[in-house]
């Protein structure tokens, strides 16, 4: 479900691409209007209790929005800790794979690496991947990553501080705004037929499971829906759509059989006739060759009989 990627070849060297004025362009553009949103999390996190100190070292030190409003809209809603912050860890496990893209391109030091590691989330690694070039990757991401770590804090520490100003947060509807920042950032990267139907099913198990369980609970339900597109698609699709075009598996002639003439329960009538055949040939071969031996020696016979 990640962009197409275009900052290296298969050798790693660096392909020419744009300029740095456009990748900071680019990055600034997507710091500062997603980093604004941070006010949106400070009011949330207000609103849900927790204090000022607990909204600003989620900002500090979690730094991935999704998480950050899963874990504050499901202690919102009533539910414990403990399950607020699984549904989080779920959301965010996604950088883990982020990452492990991220570290052939940027070819960081290991000291580097490890305090880069903490940038990495959805906004960073998109710009990132759309670049061409080691040089513009690196910069991409950290330009990214500076300028949004930066808003972030500073508007989550407004937000909550203005919490109280605001009065009824709910009814601002601020707590929207990260989901959409996030579907925002989802949405051009589903490009295939399995990944738009695990969204589906993500939201309808979601949203159909969000009054009948414990707040935080149908975060991790949806998740399943991506082990469970996967088998479908992997297991049961492709012998449907085998059967529907008419066509053999691979290794297999139309009528079911191999191409040596072997159906699935052993030969066939047609691989007996094919073998048959081949026993004839082989035996017509045979007699040819011995009935040449004879001729051939008689010829030599005469031979020698003209030289004398």
């Amino acid at each position: 479900m990640a962009p197409t990627q275009h900052g290296a070849d298969a050798s790693g060297s660096p392909q020419s691409g744009p300029s740095d004025r456009a990748v900071v362009r680019d990055a600034l553009g997507v710091g500062i209007a997603v980093g604004l949103s941070g006010f949106a999390f400070g009011v949330t996190a207000a609103g849900a209790g927790t204090s000022l100190a607990q909204t600003c070292a989620l900002s500090l030190f979690v730094f991935t929005g999704a998480s950050q409003f899963a874990l504050v809209g499901a202690l919102a809603a009533g539910g414990g800790p403990l399950t607020a912050a699984a549904g989080a860890f779920f959301l965010g496990i996604r950088n883990a794979f982020y990452g492990l893209r991220l570290s052939a391109l940027l070819g960081l030091r290991p000291g580097v690496r490890f305090a880069a590691a903490h940038w990495v989330i959805d906004e960073t690694t998109a710009v990132a991947l759309a670049q061409h070039g080691r040089r513009a990757v690196r910069l991409g991401f950290t330009v990214t990553g500076a300028t949004l770590f930066v808003l972030w804090n500073l508007t989550t520490l407004l937000g909550a501080l203005g919490a109280e100003a605001l009065g009824d947060t709910d009814a601002w509807g601020l707590d929207a705004a990260g989901p959409a920042v996030f579907l925002a950032l989802l949405a051009p990267m589903l490009r295939s037929g399995a990944e738009r139907a695990t969204a589906g099913l993500a939201a309808v198990a979601g949203l159909g499971l969000l009054p009948v369980l414990p707040a935080g609970v149908p975060v991790l339900v949806a998740a399943l829906a991506a082990p469970l597109v996967l088998l479908v698609h992997t297991r049961l699709l492709p012998g449907k759509r085998t059967a529907a075009d008419g066509t053999a598996p691979e290794g297999t002639t139309p009528e079911g059989t191999t191409p040596g003439g072997r159906g699935p329960d052993g030969p066939s009538e047609s691989g007996d006739a094919h073998e048959t055949g081949n026993a004839d040939d082989a035996a017509r071969a045979e007699g040819t060759v011995r009935a040449r031996e004879p001729r051939t020696a008689g010829e030599t016979g005469t031979a020698k009989e003209d030289d004398r």
